[in-house]
């Protein structure tokens, strides 16, 4: 992305101006560790080359004023900084507001308005984390343009906050605590729950990271999403009936398969099996790339696809056709990533084949489905910062 662009399309909407500052917030992927986060587990999130770029100078008055490169047809936005309430009129707006009267809520001292141009290049609707990007870009100018003393995890949780409490979704921390503490070429072991992480490298050596997005739209997930959390919770607390167990991370799995006959309903059984099975393949994950073994971490994803289509079942048809179709044309591993039911798949592919995977799996998506696939060739990059 060209920095001076950016800063000359600020200086167009703006007016020219002094002490013009650029901040930069990653996306995000999940390689490992779906719907574990809620069960006690780990997560394996990585930060991405992709992001929202930030371009903000700070004014004199109490205005805020916001302005995208990707939503140009809504103009300037103003909010003012003493005065921050929730405005559908405001759209993309509302998550750069939530954040700046979640850091006022906190305590941090932003006695004056700014103006930003943001933009965004991570595609939209790929479920790559573009509102947590933005909340973080956010979080990061207001610490540089007002020199506050916060550190990254407590960003995170006022980013996190503000998309719970402002915009009204109850997210977890993931997306929000990969893209302020990634690290180039190094993926995250995150327990969600107690914040405890550990870096682990991921040495891609002649292999890309390919994101590929179904373009189908996550009309279920939602609905699905509690569903599969109450099953969690009702095998659960059939476990507990024998088992001293805060969470089914807390399982092995051959602790979960000595005790699984506690589950009675057959489908209950599975998903908790998934949650357990699916937790130890994040740590399994860590380990391989540990030791450099990408082969290895490339069948642990393989192996959360068949348990995320079977045992939890919140695949579609679409995400499995491009996840089988990439197994067949060279991937060393692929997966769906995020809620399901729609969404992206996450593949691993040796660069000598990347031209032929993609025209391969896309054609083969397309004869199935009737529509395109889009694709996304992606690096592992640092965190949110200014630049």
């Amino acid at each position: 992305m060209n920095l001076d662009n950016l800063v000359n399309d600020f200086k167009k909407v703006f007016g020219t101006k002094e002490g013009i500052r650029t901040f930069f917030a990653p996306g995000r992927v999940n390689l490992i560790g779906e719907h574990t986060d809620y069960n006690g587990g780990h997560v394996f999130p990585c930060a991405l080359d992709l992001g929202t770029y930030a371009i903000a100078c700070k004014r004199d008055d109490s205005k805020i004023r916001l302005y995208s490169r990707n939503f140009e047809d809504l103009g300037i936005i103003e909010a003012d900084v003493s005065h921050l309430v929730y405005d559908k009129k405001h759209d993309w707006a509302n998550y750069p507001k939530g954040v700046v009267k979640m850091f006022k809520d906190a305590g941090y001292k932003i006695q004056t308005g700014f103006e930003v141009l943001f933009f965004g290049n991570i595609p939209n609707g790929a479920g790559l984390s573009s509102s947590a990007s933005i909340e973080l870009a956010t979080s990061i100018l207001l610490k540089g343009l007002f020199n506050l003393d916060i550190d990254m995890i407590e960003m995170v949780k006022l980013s996190q906050k503000s998309e719970n409490e402002f915009i009204g979704v109850n997210c977890g921390i993931m997306d929000q605590f990969a893209i302020g503490m990634g690290k180039k070429d190094h993926a995250i072991l995150l327990d969600a729950n107690t914040l405890k992480y550990e870096y682990a490298p991921v040495k891609l050596d002649g292999i890309s990271i390919v994101i590929a997005n179904t373009n189908k739209r996550r009309g279920l997930a939602a609905s699905k999403y509690n569903e599969r959390r109450s099953e969690c919770e009702n095998a659960l607390k059939k476990l507990q009936e024998k088992l001293n167990i805060s969470s089914l991370g807390d399982l092995s799995e051959e602790r979960f398969e000595a005790n699984k006959y506690l589950i009675k309903n057959e489908i209950e059984r599975r998903r908790a099996k998934h949650a357990v099975y699916e937790n130890q393949r994040t740590i399994k994950a860590t380990k391989a790339l540990n030791d450099g073994n990408i082969e290895l971490f490339g069948k642990l994803m393989n192996e959360s696809h068949i348990s995320l289509r079977d045992d939890y079942e919140v695949t579609c048809s679409e995400l499995d056709i491009l996840v089988e179709s990439s197994w067949k044309n060279g991937a060393i591993g692929a997966r769906m990533t995020g809620a399901g039911f729609g969404g992206c798949a996450v593949n691993l592919v040796p660069d000598n084949k990347l031209t032929e995977f993609i025209e391969k799996v896309g054609k083969e998506y397309e004869e199935k489905i009737g529509y395109e696939a889009d694709f996304y060739v992606v690096s592992i990059g640092d965190g949110a910062r200014e630049i």
